[in-house]
């Protein structure tokens, strides 16, 4: 049984996700991984989890898709919205509310590795790789707050 078949039908439609970011030599980044089905670029989403706020639930997806560690906001920066094919064959319309992560670190060994591809970009660059209009979006017109810089 997978884990979105223990989701109550009601939370079907909320998920969360990070917005990684680094900067280097002064240059803004946000990492992008695939996904493990279809390799379309994104960034690392899941659904919520019982033991955690929304916020560090994005920061478990994180560390298990990309195997970062870092800070993130306790609120999110945007949301978007896909269409997302349950296992189940079941196509359901997903929210995702995204929270900043500045990365400080990336671990050497995490669940997913191998599993995806993983790539830091500007902004702008990195909107044009999904494609979510509406993340699309989000990640160009990002800018960290400075409280959040690594």
């Amino acid at each position: 049984m997978s884990d979105e078949d223990d989701i109550p039908e009601e939370a079907l439609l909320a998920q969360v996700a990070a917005l990684p970011y680094r900067m280097t030599s002064g240059d803004l980044e946000v990492l992008l991984i695939t996904s493990r089905d279809s390799g379309r670029w994104l960034i690392p989403k899941g659904w919520g989890m019982k033991k955690h706020t929304p916020s560090e639930a994005a920061a478990v997806e994180a560390f298990e898709e990309a195997g970062l560690r870092g800070s993130i906001a306790k609120k999110p920066v945007g949301a978007y919205t896909y269409n997302k094919t349950l296992k189940s064959g079941l196509n359901v319309l997903c929210r995702v509310d995204v929270y900043p992560m500045a990365v400080k670190r990336q671990a050497k060994k995490y669940k997913e590795k191998g599993q995806r591809l993983l790539q830091w970009l500007p902004p702008v660059e990195a909107a044009e790789y999904v494609a979510e209009p509406e993340l699309a979006a989000l990640i160009a017109a990002f800018k960290p707050k400075s409280a959040l810089k690594p």
